[in-house]
Order: C-alpha cells, then structure tokens, then sequence
C-alpha cells in the first residue's frame, strides 16, 4: 500500500510534535506523523524521578493526546528511507511517499555495546533513568544504601541530555548526606571528558559540587564491561589506556546512543559519523545532498548538546526554513547551537546551563545569575517545565 502527503515527519516525540503543531500552525492542511508508540513520554523528568523525586506515571501521556489537530498520524515504524523517489517504507510494507520530509525519530540506546549490562541490569544493583522502566529502580537503589561504593558512569560519545549521569550522583549523595550516611559511601563519577563540563563557567561550579559531596571523579574515562555477578564495572581511562575493575555495590549507567539504525543505513546518514546522524547544515537544519528533506532533534548531525531545550530553540528555524523551501525562497533563519541543560545539583537546587555553538554562555532569563545553583531554577526544572512542554511547546507555542 502507497500514500502520500505533502509533508511527512519521522518520529512523533518532542521534535517531530512540535513541528507538526508549527506547521499546522501556519496553515498546512496536509502533514503526517510516522509514529508506532501508542505512548508519549517527558524523558527530562526521569533523573528527577531516579532521585525520588516523583512519580514516573506523571511522565507519560497517550500519544493521542498529544497528537496535533488535523496531522494524519500514521501508526507504524519507519525501517528505510528512499530519498531519490521520495519515499518511506514502514515495517508492515507500507509506503508513505511525500514531497517535503521531516526526520526526527530520536536517538537509539545501544544497551548492548557494553559487554555485560543487559545481563547486569536485570539484576538488583544495576540500573538506568533512560528507561521509563528503571528509573523508579533507581530511586530504590539509591533509597536502600547505607554503605559501599556507588559508581555512575557516561559514555564517550554523544548522548541525550548530557548532564543525566551528574544530576543522578547529586540527587544519590545529597539524599545519602541528610541520611548521614554519605561518609560511609564511596560515590564515583566516570566522565570521558577531561573536565565538569564544556563551558568553564559551567564547569568551575560543577568542582565544587563534587567537592562539597567528596565525589571521586575519574576523567577521560568510561565503562567498558560490567560483570553482574560478581558486581564488577571494567572502567578505562582513555587518556592512559589502563582499565580498573571496580566492585560496585550499585551502580547508574547511561547507555551508548546512536542514530537508529536504519538512519544509519540510508542515504540520509552523514557517511563520515559512524553514529549515522542524519546530515545537515548546523544553521538551517536543511539536509546537506536532499533539499528537500529536514532534520532535527537527538538524530541530526547539528553539534550541539542533544536537549529538548534545543529543540525548542530548533522547531521554529526548521519550519521557517521549511516553508521557504516550499515556497522556492531562500532560507534565511539560522540556529545558534542553543541548549540547556538544567543541572540539578541537590534535591533543591539547580544550575541553569545555557550555551551555543561556541560554548558560550547564553542566559536567557534576566535578572538573576543561573550560573550558580539555585531554588527558583530547582523549581522550573521539577514543575514549570513540564507544564510548559505539555501545553505549550506540543502545541507549537513555545
């Protein structure tokens, strides 16, 4: 079976919902959302529920809720793109064909290239907030530990939300401190990065948290096995090429990520990633060989910091550009590399990072110096962002 509309979108999350809403928005009356999960998730808030602070169900929605009005939701599973015919295949066969295409399906977890975590996370000790399932896991951990060693661990490459694994070993070792127990713990943090954070200012704030907790930071470092049965994590350090087996009595993972891999295997991947994100110019979010094809959100090929912030700042550069195109103008809007990352530093405070392309700074709210942990941000990351995403930016208003 073969269906065409005008406009189709890959990926019915964040990206591919705010999009539609915007299009719809400006009076496109023929767009489709290829989307197969009948549910629709507010990923930011795991950390936070991993921390014991809050209930995994609020995080979640049907997906048919969220859809917008008038957007044709095409329930099924993109497998291939064939950007010569402008075509889409689905899983069941179907071909969706269309003239202007928007892809957004997310970001894959590759649990399984880490030798030995599929296997571990099955176990009591061994869990993950990038599942909806696990994150409550977390919070059981990190609720039951009196002593031992607790380990949190980042990979190398690019991930979604890049500040998780931190905000987790601060929520644990703030929780462990008003217990009184902290001192009975050894928490280590495992970063492949030679510092905190990318941004100095970030990242000079960012030793002090660590050190006001007494985190054991292991930089230019990442988990390379996990033993579940003996509760043993392999880390290297990669500046060194020597590895350590550390026993953990629980540990925090966050998985390799990758573009899924049937982006990996079409023409749109950017053949010089072998992460296979989809390629595009940073600025218009326009595919670098098909001009009428689009991307953004966690599998483009935009070097930024992969946030639901940034594709808030994305959405409206990429539906301008689109519509231009469609017009047969010149694209003219350009993203800056715009993220944030709410870095929640304690059960209460939060320091806001905000930041472009060059790694600068870029505050965006006046007055007030979020640079530094503070309660108001605390506030914005646990209740007005969620409030925000589900009325405002799904409805293409913000």
């Amino acid at each position: 079976m073969t269906i065409h509309h005008r406009i189709v979108i890959i990926g019915g999350g964040n990206a591919g919902i705010s999009v539609a809403a915007r299009l719809r928005n400006k009076g496109q009356d023929d767009v489709a959302v290829i989307e197969p999960s009948d549910k629709h998730y507010y990923q930011p808030l795991w950390t936070m529920i991993g921390g014991g602070q809050g209930d995994i169900n609020s995080t979640v929605r049907p997906q048919a809720s969220v859809m917008p009005q008038g957007v044709a939701w095409i329930k099924g599973a993109a497998e291939n793109v064939d950007p010569g015919k402008n075509e889409v295949h689905l899983a069941d066969g179907t071909v969706v064909s269309y003239d202007y295409l928007v892809v957004c399906p997310g970001i894959q977890l590759d649990w399984d290239k880490t030798p030995g975590l599929p296997e571990a996370l099955e176990t009591p000790y061994v869990s993950s907030n990038y599942r909806f399932d696990l994150a409550p896991k977390t919070w059981q951990m990190i609720k039951h530990m009196k002593q031992g060693t607790a380990v949190f661990t980042m990979p190398t490459d690019p991930i979604k939300c890049g500040g998780a694994p931190q905000k987790i070993a601060y929520l644990a070792a703030d929780h462990w401190r008003k217990e009184g127990v902290l001192d009975d713990i050894h928490v280590i943090l495992v970063l492949p990065s030679p510092g905190m954070f990318g941004v100095k200012v970030f990242s000079d704030e960012l030793e002090k948290v660590v050190a006001d907790y007494g985190i054991d930071v292991r930089f230019n470092s990442e988990l390379t096995e996990v033993d579940g049965a003996t509760r043993t994590a392999t880390i290297r350090n990669n500046a060194s090429g020597e590895s350590e087996d550390i026993h953990y009595d629980i540990m925090h993972v966050v998985p390799k990520q990758s573009a899924p891999d049937w982006v990996k295997n079409s023409p749109l991947a950017d053949p010089d990633n072998p992460l296979g994100y989809v390629k595009v110019d940073k600025h218009t979010l326009q595919h670098t060989e098909y001009p009428n094809v689009f991307s953004l959100g966690d599998a483009s090929s935009t070097p930024n910091s992969k946030t639901g912030a940034a594709i808030r700042k994305q959405a409206p550069v990429l539906v301008k550009n689109l519509l231009a195109a469609m017009e047969g103008e010149a694209l003219s809007p350009t993203y800056e590399g715009y993220a944030s990352c709410p870095l929640v530093t304690s059960q209460r405070s939060v320091l806001l990072a905000e930041f472009n392309y060059k790694m600068e700074p870029t505050p965006s709210i006046p007055f007030i110096d979020t640079k530094k942990p503070r309660f108001d941000m605390w506030i914005l990351k646990r209740y007005g962002l969620p409030l925000m995403y589900w009325n405002l930016i799904l409805k293409g208003r913000a």
